[in-house]
Parts: structure tokens; sequence; C-alpha cells
């Protein structure tokens, strides 16, 4: 079973799987697949997460291709909007600096990590993994209309660099769905990495070609900044729910996975099921926890090998009954950072991925340019869209995540895998942002709390909140398929309330029927996304004896 967003992705994943490729090569085919058809939200430079599960050896890994800061990069190279409106970013900056442009742009991750998976876990080489990629480039495909939506959303940012408005704004003009996009150029930068591996991107050609644009137009990343770049393994964090589920997810520097177990820990002490799915008492519960989890992830969340970050106190069973405590039923309230220290002692716009084979693997990534189409920035001749993950640092001096020289940045991806008595049952995950975590852990409880299927839980309306003042987050943000009798319960427990189109992205996951070991993928209403499913396979050698 394939998962993506994006059903030419999808049908990439489901050619390395009829080709004999397991579950890792399917990941990656997928991945290259999506730089091209869904190019705003993910590229061979960009960056991301792989949480993978090895069936037999049942061996689990997190694998951080992370973007990092160029090293010339300063506390005081963004001025921060000090006077922010109502829904901007605590991150926001003068000009857009941090968003748009070639100062926005960090090391990347993506096509390192790629290779690396195929070429230690895969079955297929990388030139046959990327051959969809390369084909969907070469020969084009039709804009859906959510890609025209998201380049009219980007359409003046866009225009500002000719090699992206060239392919996504054709004579200056939006396409219209179904339209034929080529990307010639793209393609023929994906067969230099299909034919000489990743070293092209990060020590060659292609990377002598990125450092000069950059650096030709005020961007400070240098050919030293790419050769230096590598991807990192990371202990998964670990939790448990309602004692027969495991959780494992990322670990820092994403605070997904930590805020998931952290949230778990402290739901579980209600019984959500009793209450109903969407009933004010159990989107107040959720909202209180979920105010806490941002509060938490303020203060101590950065990149784990230039600070201490309490992981092991914020995923502490004891940490949460201490929170709990601090939960009104009936009153919508705000929230300081905990203290997750004094348990130390003791043991919205990105793409993702999932893919389970015959042998039981499992890959469950998140990646990424970080803002639709990144930075906007495409390199002439490359036909490659640049990451904007600097916009993931805090602008201000002085904090746990502010700008720093070779630090990765702090996201909220949350890769997600669960098992179930210690065999696979679920694996997920979703586009988003700082909701990313809000709504991979929705989605948990939609299932494990709700009974719902795993299509229900990722389709299911959502909510969000940081509770964190002058933020899009300030207010309990709902999607509208809540009832008006919701709104006015929640409304009496103090929580102001926000309707919106849509929280996070397009969540896509898998689950297996521990039963009939029947493989069930899931995507949402909220991106192009399409499972596709293999079923069969060689005859049978009793099929091939020889009659009597």
């Amino acid at each position: 079973m394939v998962v993506s967003n994006h059903p030419l992705a999808s049908l990439a994943g489901a050619e390395m799987l009829i080709k004999g490729g397991n579950a890792m090569d399917a990941s990656v085919a997928i991945l290259c697949a999506l730089t091209v058809v869904e190019p705003m939200m993910v590229s061979v430079f960009g960056a991301g997460f792989f949480n993978i599960r090895l069936g037999e050896k049942r061996e689990v890994f997190t694998i951080d291709n992370y973007a990092v800061a160029p090293k010339a990069a300063t506390e005081d190279l963004y001025e921060p909007v000090e006077s922010l409106g109502p829904g901007q970013s605590m991150f926001e900056t003068i000009d857009k600096k941090n968003t748009v442009g070639y100062l926005s742009v960090a090391v990347p991750g993506a096509m390192k990590a790629w290779e690396h998976v195929v070429q230690r876990f895969g079955s297929l080489t990388l030139r046959e993994v990327m051959q969809p990629a390369i084909r969907y480039a070469r020969e084009g495909f039709k804009a859906s209309k959510y890609l025209v939506w998201c380049i009219n959303e980007s359409m003046e940012d866009l225009a500002r660099f000719p090699a992206s408005a060239e392919v996504f704004l054709p004579h200056g003009k939006l396409p219209k769905p179904n339209q034929l996009i080529l990307r010639e150029d793209y393609a023929k930068t994906l067969e230099k990495i299909a034919r000489k591996g990743s070293d092209v991107l990060y020590k060659g050609g292609v990377a002598r070609t990125v450092i000069d644009d950059i650096q030709e137009n005020g961007g400070i990343m240098t050919r030293e900044d790419l050769k230096s770049y590598t991807i990192k393994y990371r202990e998964p964090v670990r939790g448990t729910y309602r004692e027969q589920y495991e959780i494992i997810s990322t670990a820092p520097v994403s605070s997904g996975g930590v805020h998931i177990v952290q949230m778990l820990n402290t739901l579980e002490h209600f019984d959500l099921s009793s209450l109903g799915f969407g009933s004010p008492q159990h989107i107040h519960i959720f909202a209180e926890v979920l105010k806490m989890a941002f509060a938490d992830r303020q203060k101590f969340m950065g990149d784990p090998d230039k600070i201490s970050v309490p992981i092991k106190g914020l995923v502490d069973k004891r940490y949460a009954v201490e929170r709990v405590k601090e939960i009104n039923l009936s009153k919508a309230q705000t929230y300081t950072p905990g203290e997750p220290t004094l348990y130390e002692n003791n043991s919205d716009n990105t793409t993702h991925v999932c893919v389970i084979d015959e042998k039981g693997n499992m890959v469950t990534t998140t990646q990424t340019l970080n803002s639709i189409f990144g930075s906007k920035v495409t390199i002439p001749g490359t036909g490659m869209f640049l990451n904007n993950c600097m916009a993931l640092f805090d602008p201000h001096p002085g904090f746990a995540n502010s700008v720093t020289g070779g630090n990765r940045m702090l996201s909220s991806m949350a890769p997600t895998i669960v098992l179930k008595k210690d065999k696979p049952y679920m694996c997920l995950g979703t586009p988003g942002g700082t909701r990313i975590f809000a709504t991979i852990c929705q989605a948990i409880v939609n299932v494990i709390d709700y009974g719902m299927t795993i299509q229900e839980a990722v389709e299911a309306p959502r909510f969000w909140t940081t509770g964190i003042h002058s933020t899009g987050g300030e207010k309990l943000n709902l999607e509208a398929g809540f009832s008006d009798k919701l709104r006015e319960g929640l409304h009496k427990m103090g929580h102001e309330i926000l309707i919106v189109p849509r929280i996070a992205g397009g969540m896509n996951g898998i689950m297996v029927d521990q039963k009939t070991e029947m493989l069930h993928g899931a995507s949402c209403w909220r991106a192009d996304g399409v499972p596709i499913g293999l079923s069969g396979g060689p005859a049978h050698p009793y099929a091939m004896k020889k009659a009597n």
C-alpha cells in the first residue's frame, strides 16, 4: 500500500513495488515524483524526516534530513516585525526576507537522505527509483485545481523570479486546471542526480550553479555549506497510549513527536470516548492540552545538538499527571511552560508519504520546502525550487530557536508509527507546519477512542489553538464541519472561536487490520491525495507442478 498527496506520485511508488522494490524504494520514488507534480510542497532542495520500521528486524529509527542555517547566519540576520496584526506569524520580518528570496534559503537535506535511504535499505538503484519523476517532468503533467490555487496564492512572489514565472506563470498568466505543465530544465537536473548521485547537488556542477546564483542575489549560502551537510540518525520518541498502543514519532530537531506523546499522556487521563467526538467537552479538553504543549514548545524546543532539550521530562507520564491538575473542565485558560526538567532523571505546507510493503517494512516520511513554493526562487537552468526553511527560526535574538549559523531550525513534522501489542497498526502524517502534531494526535484519538476507520480519521473536522497572544492560534480554530451547538458550548466555556476553511493539509495514512492483515490506505480532501494498493503476486509453486 502506498499513499501520497498526488495520484501520479502514488503511481510511481506502486511502480517500484511492482518492479520488486521495497517500501524504502517506493517512498523515495514517490518523493522524487512529488517534486515534479506537487512542486509547491517539496523539492530535492528541501528538508524533512523519515520514520522507518524494518519489518523483519522490527528495528525503528528516525532519519533527520532537516535543513541547516548557512554558517554565515547570525541572530540579527532579519529585522522582526514588532507590531503584529491579527493572525500574523510571530516570526514575521521586514520585507519578508526570511520567507521570500535568496536570504530565506537554508542548506537542504532532502536529496542527500533520499539517496541514502535507497542505497542502504532499498532493493533498486537510485536511477531506477527516479525514472517516474524524470518522465513526468519531461513529458509534462496536468495541473490540478489545487496546484492552480496554490500558484494563485503565491502569484505575486513567484512573478519576482523569472525562472519560476516561466514555468508556473506562462506568459504572465495563471495556468488553468488540466493545462499541461512541462518542466524540461528540472528533468535535466533530475537526470544528472540519477546518473551521478546527490554529490552533483552538494559538490558538483549543480551546486556551483546554485551557489553562484544565490551569492549574486544577496544570499549567504556557500559551497562549503552544501559540501558539509550531513544527515543524522535520531532515536525516535516513544510513548504509550491507553497501555496497548505504542507511539513512535520524530525526535527533536522536530518538536512534533515529543508533543504528540506529551499530549496523549495527558489525554489518556480522560474518558474521551464517553464524551463523543465533536462534543464541547471533547474539544475543550483537547484545546487546553494543546495550549500547554505550545507553551512548553516555545520555551524548550530547539536544535538538540546545540541546546539541552528536556525530552525525557516532556514525555514522562508523571509530568502529564501534574499538568492535568491545571485543567479546568468548564473554563478555557492560558498556560505557562511547565517544569519538565524535574522529570529528566528518569526514563502549512509540506507533503507526506506512507508505504507498507509485503515484508512489513513501514515508511512514514514528511518532506517540505516550508512555505508554498518555498523561497519562490527557481535557480535558472535547473528548474529547481529552493526552500525557505530559514523562516522557521525565531528572528528575535536570545531564544532557543533564534537564528544561528550551522544550526537546524525547529520543525513540527511528526511522521508517526503506531504499534498495537508490538505489531504494526498505523503509520500516518500530514503537512501543516505548527498544526502538524495537533492534527496527527487528533487522528490517533479518532481511531483509538472514537472507533473511526483510518479514512474517517484523516477526513474528520479538525481544531487547533496555541493560546499564544497575537498569533493565528490565539483563538480556537475550528473547521466548518463542526456544529453550531458545539460552538455555542465552547463559547460558554470562554473559548473565542475562529472558523477556518481547513487546518493543516492533506493527511494520509495506512492502517493494518491485525486480524486479516489487510492494509487500509487513506488520504483526505485537503490535498490531491490518493492511496494505491497492490494485491496478488507471482504464481504459487503448486500451480507450476506437472499434472499426473
